[in-house]
């Protein structure tokens, strides 16, 4: 019978890597069956806070589960399976919950039976193909540069980068420690660290590389309910960021620059809402030149800041209800995968100036998420707390306004629409706004975004 090695962060996996928490019985178990299986999931380690440097069914033990992150990197794990099924539930929502802010898939093994976690089983759908060969094509021999590559879109971006064969892979990111863990999975891949609102070292770095893509990952995507109250860091990461990005790249000749912008960024509500949408005017202030500009707006990405998932986890291991905004609260849910390969489809389609975004079908409900995610868990019950609409958040997700013709495209499972740049656009305001965002002048920025964006209306204000 072939078994299948992969120790660490040695030699090459023929499948997922895995690491298994738990290095007990059923911890050993399920490392036997996955090397001897022919599935997808190929071990290539333990986490057991008893057993830290041991090996275990020719596995090493690689550290406890304090630090997840810091005990996973090194092996490039992709997955991580909880495989102690005498773990109380609140103690395997707490692990859950660190998995998924590690940026991580999770799995889990009940007693006596094997269900997941796996953040895909939450989309209530398959998960979709969308990059096509043309978009695999495109990117083959050309110098790609990434931003916010360490973030839940750009990391998988820049592991699905790594296969197209481009010429060069830039990996941006201002997080040091994080960057260092992204770069030491492959050799593939040149790490950058840039912090994007300093406007001489973007311009530093890309007369440097000289990239001829840019895909635009970075920015803050926060809980809305958190850049409400931090709409000067919002618009310097968003806004300032993405011009220092975009005039970089129109210097240097770029030949197309990808936004992934969010589906907030449709007739806004929140902060995050409103500095998305002004990040795509800033694209397509520049449009008609040599560079052609795009964007993609993405819905809440699971395993994300914005997805429901890390905030459920968490209740759930502190024992706390479960509190859901609206009944009725739904979001466009969809898998990091699929929000990478909708980038690089994009980036393949895009003419200029378009927004892109991707038919996931009707929005999910989240009280559904929630409900998945405690039956994936085997939890008893748990309380729901409905808290109400507030600050930046709105009942129902969508990605175009009323405003903007939605098209279908070449790609039978992705929409578009044809920006346009509004009447009232003026380089005043947004030079205004950036200079308030400067001083930290809160209310100052809130009434600019309200001038230069009249579409934007605060929850708060809604009738």
């Amino acid at each position: 019978m072939r078994r299948r090695r992969c120790h660490g962060g040695e030699g090459r996996c023929s499948g997922v890597r895995a690491v298994i928490i738990g290095a007990g019985d059923a911890g050993r178990a399920l490392a036997r069956a996955l090397l001897e299986a022919e599935g997808d999931l190929t071990p290539v380690g333990f986490l057991d806070d008893a057993l830290t440097g041991e090996t275990v069914s020719g596995l090493p033990v690689l550290g406890g589960t304090v630090d997840i992150t810091a005990a996973t990197w090194p092996a490039r794990t992709q997955v991580v399976v909880v495989a102690i099924p005498s773990l109380p539930p609140v103690r395997v929502a707490s692990l859950v919950g660190r998995v998924a802010e590690a940026g991580l898939d999770v799995r889990y093994v009940p007693p006596g039976a094997a269900a997941g976690t796996d953040p895909l089983r939450l989309l209530g759908r398959d998960e979709l193909a969308v990059a096509s060969i043309r978009a695999r094509r495109f990117v083959s021999g050309r110098r790609v540069l990434v931003t916010g590559a360490c973030g839940t879109v750009g990391a998988r971006l820049c592991r699905r980068l790594r296969t197209l064969r481009p010429a060069a892979l830039i990996q941006l990111d201002n997080d040091e420690k994080a960057l260092a863990r992204l770069t030491a999975e492959s050799e593939t891949g040149r790490p950058a660290v840039v912090d994007i609102r300093d406007a001489s070292r973007v311009d530093a770095l890309f007369e440097e590389v000289r990239p001829e893509l840019v895909l635009h990952a970075a920015g803050f995507n926060h809980d809305p309910r958190w850049l409400e109250r931090q709409p000067c860091a919002a618009v310097r990461a968003n806004v300032l960021g993405t011009r220092n990005l975009v005039r970089a790249a129109v210097r240097q000749d770029v030949e197309r620059f990808v936004l992934v912008s969010t589906d907030q960024a449709a007739e806004p509500v929140s902060v995050l809402g409103a500095t998305r949408r002004l990040s795509e005017l800033v694209l397509q202030a520049e449009a008609g030149g040599q560079t052609c500009f795009a964007a993609v707006r993405v819905g809440s990405v699971l395993g994300s800041g914005t997805s429901p998932l890390g905030a459920v986890a968490g209740q759930l291991a502190a024992g706390q209800p479960v509190t859901v905004t609206h009944p009725d609260a739904a979001r466009h849910l969809m898998s990091a995968r699929e929000a990478a390969e909708l980038v690089l489809e994009a980036t393949a389609m895009a003419e200029d100036a378009e927004t892109f975004a991707l038919d996931t079908g009707p929005p999910s409900s989240v009280l559904g998420v929630v409900g998945a995610l405690v039956d994936g868990l085997r939890l008893p019950d748990v309380t729901i707390r409905f808290t109400g609409l507030g600050p930046g958040e709105r009942l129902r997700a969508r990605s175009f306004a009323d405003s903007e013709a939605m098209t279908r495209t070449a790609h039978p499972l992705i929409y578009a629409t044809r920006g346009t740049m509004p009447s009232h656009w003026r380089n005043e305001p947004l030079t205004a706004l950036l200079d308030a965002a400067a001083r930290d002048a809160d209310d100052e920025v809130r009434a600019l975004m309200r001038r230069i964006l009249p579409e934007y209306r605060p929850q708060e204000e809604r009738p």
